[in-house]
């Protein structure tokens, strides 16, 4: 194998920003408009397409993030595209040279946050062969696309569990079934955040959870742990933020603190009840979420608002049904959940040996 020599990127590619749609376009066509943080609105037209590399250019967070365009699309002037000359370059192999330590030093520093073309094209990077280039790629993109399959199938579980849930519950819903408050059917405990000294993210005592910001899909991140725990949530406890903003749901994913943002519930009759738990809070978000808009600097949700919130309670028989039948999808979802971390945490781990040069790929 041969040695990795730097490259000026600005010799081996040319750029272009996106530019910004016209309104009166928007919501009119079937390709997404990539703004450099996600895809949204439509429009007919596309100037992006998949395979490309883009460099989120500036906006409120991620300047200096490097993405692979996944399908067609309209890119937006929140952007800049790369073209690479591709027997140079493979255009996987630089994304993922970028993958975990962005472009975002090239950051001018101005009020707004930005990269600008300039500051690319003096960008140097190190780079083997082509043939070792694909090779690297098509390792990393072995795990990537793994956990893609992942995700995809997470999200039809996720949608046909809610389904069954609306239908059941919803849809079908008796006449005769009993009206209640949400603690006639579920337990839950509101956080109570520890001192801020005891705060670490060395992983000493037990993880803790203050809200939205450590909530992921399914299971929170493991950001912080604190040394004086105050309230706990259980294993598979679903959880809810109750404040700024209110009503992202999230699952424990083990014995863990719940600061002041966050509530967890459980199901009363039965704890191992946490997949009908979790369905029946998400059926309830869009009354929890309203209260974003109480009236405070911070939209917040408390005790006495979960205390007095009506609930249609169903019969016990059509809970178990639900539970024993959906619960083993719910499951799948759960592993493999457990499975996108441990392959992530895989590629991040092998990633920088690969592009330091620590570990060859075979050709």
């Amino acid at each position: 194998m041969g040695e990795w020599r730097k490259c000026k990127l600005g010799d081996v590619a040319k750029f272009s920003y996106g530019t910004m749609p016209k309104k009166d376009k928007l919501d009119t066509g079937i390709y997404p408009t990539f703004s450099g943080y996600k895809y949204q609105y439509l429009y007919p037209e596309i100037n992006c397409k998949k395979g490309d590399v883009i460099v989120v250019a500036r906006g409120v967070g991620g300047t200096g993030d490097v993405k692979i365009v996944r399908e067609d699309c309209y890119l937006t002037n929140l952007s800049i595209k790369i073209d690479f000359d591709n027997s140079i370059v493979d255009n996987k192999f630089f994304y993922y040279n970028y993958f975990l330590e962005t472009l975002r030093y090239l950051d001018s520093g101005s009020a707004q946050s930005q990269i600008t073309i300039a500051d690319l094209s003096n960008e140097y990077f190190s780079l083997p062969s082509l043939e070792e280039q694909k090779a690297i790629a098509e390792v990393l993109s072995s795990f990537d696309d793994k956990i893609d399959l992942l995700h995809r199938q997470n999200n039809t579980l996720e949608e046909l569990a809610q389904t069954l849930f609306r239908q059941w519950f919803v849809e079908e819903a008796g006449e005769g079934w009993e009206v209640g408050k949400l603690p006639d059917e579920f337990d839950f405990t509101m956080g109570l955040s520890p001192k801020g000294e005891t705060f670490n993210e060395e992983k000493i005592g037990i993880p803790m959870y203050q809200g939205n910001a450590d909530f992921e899909f399914r299971f929170p991140k493991n950001r912080v742990y604190t040394t004086d725990p105050k309230r706990y949530a259980e294993k598979f406890d679903t959880l809810v933020s109750v404040r700024a903003p209110v009503g992202a749901q999230n699952m424990a994913k083990e014995k863990c603190c719940i600061g002041r943002g966050v509530a967890s519930f459980r199901y009363k009759k039965d704890s191992s009840f946490y997949t009908y738990t979790y369905f029946k809070m998400k059926s309830l978000m869009d009354e929890i979420k309203q209260f974003n808009d109480s009236g405070t600097v911070f939209g917040s949700i408390n005790k006495t608002d979960f205390q007095e919130m009506e609930i249609s309670i169903p019969p016990k028989d059509l809970v178990n049904k639900y539970q024993n039948e959906v619960k083993p999808l719910d499951d799948k979802v759960i592993q493999n959940t457990f499975q996108i971390k441990t392959l992530e945490n895989m590629r991040d781990t092998l990633l920088p040996k690969l592009m330091g040069g620590e570990v060859r790929v075979k050709l």
